[in-house]
């Protein structure tokens, strides 16, 4: 038992020190940010109102391009057909083994 309140005495008043390691304003002023600017509040508010026209709210890329084809279809299927025949499209399982 007299070791286990040595332990504890020991690690209170280890806790009690460390607090004030830790001690600092409330508000945390050591982060705030300071600015030096010479633009008026108005260049900004037309700078921020010029960004807003021209920004998207379309992802990039997020638009699917469409195609319009001129190519008939019999000639598309006759020219497939073609190309399976003389080897030029690969059909059934391929083992690159």
């Amino acid at each position: 038992m007299n070791k286990t309140a040595r332990f504890l005495s020991v690690a209170a008043v280890a806790a009690f020190a460390s607090f004030g390691a830790h001690a600092d304003e409330a508000d945390g002023s050591q982060f705030a940010l300071k600015f030096d600017t010479n633009r008026t509040r108005a260049e900004v508010a037309a700078e921020a109102a010029t960004v807003a026209q021209t920004r998207s709210i379309e992802p990039a890329g997020s638009r699917v391009v469409t195609y319009k084809s001129t190519a008939d279809r019999a000639a598309v299927r006759a020219q497939a057909a073609e190309a399976l025949r003389t080897g030029q499209i690969p059909h059934g399982e391929f083992s690159a083994m």
